[in-house]
């Protein structure tokens, strides 16, 4: 998953829970331009900063690692 997908995810839940971004901000400790940024894709936030505003939007993070498999 990209940056760009985790803030379109963020972002839709936060939309249907009807959270404004400065409120999001302020109840996961984060500014709000570091959540504009991460919401449009354009920052590149640790796991601690999507850990934050993933609890409050009551979502799971799940990191998965795929091996990949090579056809030389």
């Amino acid at each position: 998953m990209l940056v760009r997908d985790v803030g379109l995810a963020l972002k839709k839940r936060r939309k249907a829970l009807k959270i404004t971004q400065p409120h999001l901000a302020e109840l996961a400790g984060i500014s709000v331009n570091s959540l504009y940024k991460i919401e449009r894709g354009e920052a590149n936030p640790t796991l601690n900063l999507i850990e934050k505003v993933a609890d409050v939007l009551w979502l799971e993070i799940k990191l998965e690692i795929k091996k990949l498999t090579c056809n030389y």
